[in-house]
């Protein structure tokens, strides 16, 4: 057994015991040379998990002396390897995307230095003529009456950096020119090995985590009320920023992401050092007929996921959509404590009646949900199917776990439990 593989046995383990084997692996994995990239990678999610679930505060400190190191281990390793949507955005690597005006505007204003307009895959240069013509006055007639002007080149004498293609851009004609921008992380606080948010309180696990099993809906709903706060503007806008950083580095955007209302940003304690920062959007970008509000999830000040919800507008106690999204390396942690104290917050919040999840969600055109079997998450939970033909289904399967506790629904049966959403009636 590799000493990863022993490091990633003992995460959910607990006791002084289990600490000390933790921090004893730690300090002898921090000192190995890794050779083959899967190996680092699995060594970095694993050191991240503890980061955020840790044993005690000396785990917490072996955690992020080695994350806050491992720019250098990366050195020399083949880039690509570390770039794909499930695992990017690891200190020392980047990453090269096609990031919408207002996430390009955001990084390329607070980390220019290392992002820049990607040539090598840009396909579609001559889009910029028009754009360079008018910033660069030298080029105009090269444009207006050139065959081929070579735009890499007058982009390259002008001295341009994409915060000053982004400024002479309007956002609408930004998102259609689909520049390819490359960010290299190199030891930023932006990648996932060094993105936090402080926390004074920190939450050790010294005791089992809380499992699926043990998390009920409806108990959740009966305990005190969740304190919120709204943060002062100078927070918010830190909050944001690592938010959208948080976001970009998985390539992902969320709508809420994207135009937030930047003066309304609150804070909920979920409990177990989680923080939940959330906010609607901005008055321009509201939608016509449903009420949008979207959040990221902080276990001990790094980000484990996201949640998006939507629900009609002007109807209190109607049905709420609800998508969450955990992040891969943090599914072994208390996934379903998380997700009821979520609904809690809205349902107190927003006065919800009962709670949506759509199809996709479930496993509809979503391989990844099937194979975790996210369909028995929500039903666990006390998710209904809306169909009556997959309610009936899921009864037949139900009563097949029940009898054979080695049972386990095959994937074309989840796609069809995956073909109806299902929904939480609050009482």
């Amino acid at each position: 057994m590799s000493l990863v593989a022993r490091l990633e046995a003992w995460k959910g383990q607990f006791g002084a015991r289990a600490a000390r084997e933790v921090i004893a692996l730690l300090k002898r994995a921090g000192r190995m040379r890794f050779r083959d990239p899967q190996g680092l990678i699995q060594f970095h999610e694993t050191v991240l998990f503890l980061r955020a679930y840790p044993q005690n505060a000396q785990v917490l400190r072996e955690a992020d002396r080695i994350l806050f190191e491992f720019g250098e281990r990366v050195r020399g390793m083949p880039r690509k390897e570390f770039e794909y949507s499930e695992i990017s955005g690891i200190a020392g690597t980047g990453l090269s995307t096609n990031f919408s005006y207002p996430f390009a505007k955001s990084i390329a204003a607070r980390h220019g230095a290392n992002v820049r307009l990607d040539w090598e895959q840009y396909q579609h240069a001559e889009r910029l003529g028009p754009i360079l013509a008018r910033l660069i006055p030298d080029a105009f007639e090269d444009w207006a009456i050139g065959p081929h002007p070579d735009w890499r080149g007058w982009y390259e004498k002008a001295g341009g950096t994409l915060p000053w293609l982004i400024g002479g851009v309007a956002p609408e004609v930004y998102d259609l020119l689909e520049l390819p921008v490359r960010w290299e992380l190199s030891d930023s606080s932006a990648s996932r090995s060094r993105a936090r948010l402080p926390r004074k309180d920190v939450f050790y696990h010294d005791g089992p985590f809380l499992a699926r099993k043990d998390v009920s809906i409806e108990a959740e709903f009966a305990t005190p009320k969740i304190a919120v706060r709204r943060l002062p503007s100078g927070e918010s806008k830190r909050v944001l920023d690592v938010i959208t950083d948080a976001s970009a580095v998985r390539y992902r955007e969320l709508y809420g992401f994207l135009y937030p209302d930047t003066v309304n940003v609150y804070q909920a304690d979920l409990g177990r050092g989680v923080d939940f920062y959330f906010f609607g959007v901005a008055r321009k970008w509201k939608l016509a007929q449903r009420e949008y509000c979207a959040g990221m999830y902080f276990k001990n000040g790094v980000p484990v996921g996201y949640v998006e919800v939507l629900w009609p507008r002007g109807k209190k106690g109607g049905r709420m959509e609800v998508g969450f999204n955990l992040y891969y390396t943090f599914r072994q942690g208390e996934t379903a404590w998380l997700y009821a104290r979520l609904l809690k917050l809205f349902y107190e919040r927003f006065r919800v009646g009962s709670f949506f999840v759509d199809p996709y969600q479930l496993g509809h055109e979503n391989e990844e949900a099937i194979e975790s079997g996210s369909f028995w998450f929500y039903y666990k939970l006390g998710f209904r199917p809306r169909s009556p033909e997959v309610a009936r289904l899921a009864e037949r399967e139900r009563q097949k776990i029940a009898a054979d506790l080695g049972y386990r629904t095959r994937p074309a049966t989840l796609r069809k439990l995956a073909a109806a959403p299902v929904v939480y009636e609050c009482k």
